[in-house]
């Protein structure tokens, strides 16, 4: 292999694809990038985890094709290290060595023999759809953390994908919280379903945040694949049913406050100071009042109440949360207020953006 390409693009292309590179103990091609000089003048950097995998094409001048694998970590801290003033960076192979010159740096990266590096799948015989970069990560984004880092329920370990009624829906739960986001589509797709694993969510949204363009989604019962402009990336899907979560949504609302955003945020900022080893925080509304209080107490700190400025309308509540579990949504709303709704004694609060249906959340009460 002898190629020349822009130092832009290639480092771009390795930084989006080392991180997926992983580590095994009976394959470790799979620490490497396989850098692929084709003759049609093109670079094809792949990497897999064999969970996650990506294919990165950029425009080379191939002067001999070639096939390279070669550590991934070593190779982008080389190259994202260089200063050569966005020039034409020089990749050549000369026998297990991989050659980098710029004009003021020469480097020599040891490699692997790629042929045992495996194949990234494609996804054939699928359902298809295209859909705004934009609004699929932002779905991905309001809604992972709520899905479960355990592996033990698969189908709570991922976001769950659903069309419905010319909407593009995003839902994630660990049985403690629920997080979901309506995005309206351009036009009608009926795709039925897609659990995305949680752990692969990261990956998805650091490489195509971002973009500003319509992206081509591809799955069928085993992966889902995401595809623009020269980026492919595939990862598994999980075979599981998840909940019927719209059952646990409380129909009924007993309490109800509307609170700025930022203020909420600063409050519980405070109260955490003072919040216990179980991140316990308590509220209390007094409607007739026009009270809305949060209070929290540590043995070994101290003691804090925090008075909110809020319009406040049903029954008088008191109730206990975990304060992580509060304010984790805040991130993914995007109006000044927000509205909390108390359903009663140990039923879930339900958080939703003021004058925005697009966003829910559910927080289960603390029993402590």
């Amino acid at each position: 292999m002898n190629i020349e390409c822009g130092q832009d693009k290639i480092i771009d292309g390795i930084h989006k694809a080392q991180r997926i590179a992983g580590r095994h103990p009976t394959l470790p091609v799979l620490s490497c990038l396989l850098l692929e000089a084709k003759k049609n003048n093109t670079l094809v950097i792949k990497a897999t985890n064999l969970d996650l995998g990506v294919e990165i094409v950029i425009p080379a001048k191939v002067l001999k094709e070639g096939t390279v694998a070669v550590p991934a970590a070593v190779a982008y801290s080389f190259l994202s290290s260089l200063t050569t003033g966005g020039k034409d960076i020089k990749l050549e192979v000369d026998g297990n060595n991989l050659l980098i010159k710029t004009q003021h740096s020469n480097g020599t990266i040891k490699t692997m023999s790629h042929e045992e590096f495996p194949n990234i799948p494609r996804v054939v015989a699928g359902k298809e759809f295209n859909i705004s970069s934009n609004d699929f990560i932002k779905g991905l984004k309001n809604v992972w953390y709520s899905a479960s880092i355990s592996g033990v329920k698969p189908e709570l370990s991922s976001v769950y994908v659903y069309q419905d009624d010319g909407y593009i829906i995003f839902a994630a739960t660990d049985s403690f919280r629920l997080a979901e986001k309506k995005i309206k589509l351009k036009k009608a797709v009926d795709f039925g379903q897609i659990l995305v694993p949680f752990k692969n969510i990261s990956e998805i949204v650091r490489i195509f945040e971002g973009i500003n363009a319509e992206m081509s989604i591809s799955f069928n019962k085993n992966q889902i694949s995401l595809s623009y402009n020269g980026v492919y990336l595939v990862s598994r899907v999980i075979d599981g049913v998840f909940p019927d979560y719209r059952q646990i949504i409380p129909k009924e609302v007993k309490t109800n406050s509307v609170i700025l955003k930022q203020d909420f945020a600063d409050a519980m900022k405070i109260s955490h100071i003072f919040s216990d080893k179980f991140n316990q925080i308590h509220f209390k509304i007094v409607p007739n009042k026009g009270v809305f209080e949060i209070q929290t107490k540590n043995n070994d700190i101290g003691e804090n109440l925090q008075k909110i400025d809020a319009t406040v309308s049903g029954d008088e509540t008191e109730i206990n949360f975990n304060h992580r579990y509060i304010v984790d949504c805040l991130q993914s709303i995007d109006t000044d207020s927000i509205s909390l709704d108390f359903s009663g004694p140990n039923k879930p609060l339900v958080i939703r953006p003021v004058a925005d249906n697009s966003f829910l959340y559910l927080v289960m009460p603390m029993n402590r």
